[in-house]
């Protein structure tokens, strides 16, 4: 069984968040659930000041973001591996990662935790979107990974990049049968931009083409989220509380939904996940398979790690002697 969680962080504390995580996975694995999703960047916070001012005037906020980001591994994150190890169940949570080598880089990164506790990876955001520029680095090919698990194969993307066609392909095309897209509640969007019926498009769509389940978490506006952009922008309430702004649930290989979901409200939504239930629509349409054209399209990733200097600390060989010596 699969749960997906709605809920807003401790804002811009991290611990806080950690523990609150860690409450939400016992509440899960009481009800009999064997994966946990988690919104993206639950730990600790989203920059909504970016969406509702501008760059100069919320550049103090990302101060805050970047004191309330965390290391992966650390102590933090720590929190809810031990969660994880304590009810035998895997994790999915999006967190604000501090770079180890900068104090002014983080990334929109999703951590991949086992049963047994340990960290089985992380994907840190390829591409922010829009306003988000301001705030994260963009990540890297690295964690474009799907992992097998004991409950199939899992990948996960966050928030917009369920939008990137190439990166969902990439995913499919290691034999991903479970997907996690972790999203924010974003009421600031566009007012003809229906934010829940966007999430659950993308889901649908993701989980029709590649005939996957998909498991969509996404976190919700407190008041305390509220209250605090107040001190920035005086309409910000009026801004934050749109109707139909998140959306979680679970979507089917057929891309409908499993269960009910949850729109706007804060809960857990539980879904059966039978990977059985894959085979029959593969029949007709599988894409990374039978229903593709690989000597006409061909996909490349690059999955190496990028980063800011090479260093070498191995001496240098000796040179051969020349047939002059």
């Amino acid at each position: 069984m699969a749960a997906a969680v709605q809920t807003s962080p401790v804002f811009l504390n991290p611990v806080e968040t950690c523990a609150k995580a860690a409450s939400l996975i016992r509440e899960a694995a009481g009800n009999g659930a064997s994966l946990v999703v988690f919104p993206e960047v639950f730990v600790a916070g989203y920059p909504y000041w970016s969406w509702i001012t501008d760059p100069v005037s919320c550049s103090p906020w990302f101060e805050k973001l970047v004191r309330a980001s965390i290391l992966v591994p650390g102590p933090e994150i720590a929190i809810i591996c031990e969660a994880a190890r304590e009810c035998g169940v895997h994790v999915i949570v999006g967190v604000n990662e501090r770079s180890p080598v900068s104090l002014g880089t983080i990334y929109n990164t999703l951590v991949f935790i086992g049963p047994d506790g340990n960290i089985l990876g992380r994907h840190r955001k390829l591409v922010p979107t829009w306003a988000e520029k301001l705030t994260w680095a963009p990540g890297d090919g690295a964690g474009l990974v799907v992992h097998h698990t004991a409950i199939g194969p899992i990948g996960a993307l966050a928030c917009g990049e369920n939008t990137n066609t190439l990166a969902r392909f990439a995913l499919l095309a290691q034999g991903e049968l479970v997907h996690a897209a972790s999203y924010i509640s974003l009421p600031v969007a566009p007012p003809d931009y229906d934010m829940a019926e966007a999430i659950k498009v993308r889901a649908m769509a993701h989980s029709f083409e590649g005939k996957v389940f998909t498991v969509v978490s996404c976190s919700t506006i407190s008041d305390e989220i509220i209250t605090a952009m107040e001190t920035l922008v005086p309409n910000a309430r009026e801004k934050l509380e749109r109707r139909n702004s998140a959306f979680s649930g679970v979507i089917g290989p057929d891309g409908r939904v499993v269960g009910e979901p949850l729109i706007d409200d804060e809960g857990i939504v539980y879904a059966e996940i039978d990977l059985a239930r894959c085979i029959q629509p593969k029949q007709m349409h599988d894409i990374i398979g039978h229903y593709n054209r690989f000597d006409i399209f061909n996909l490349s990733v690059n999955r190496a790690a990028l980063t800011p200097v090479t260093v070498s600390d191995e001496p240098a060989a000796p040179s051969a002697p020349s047939e002059q010596d």
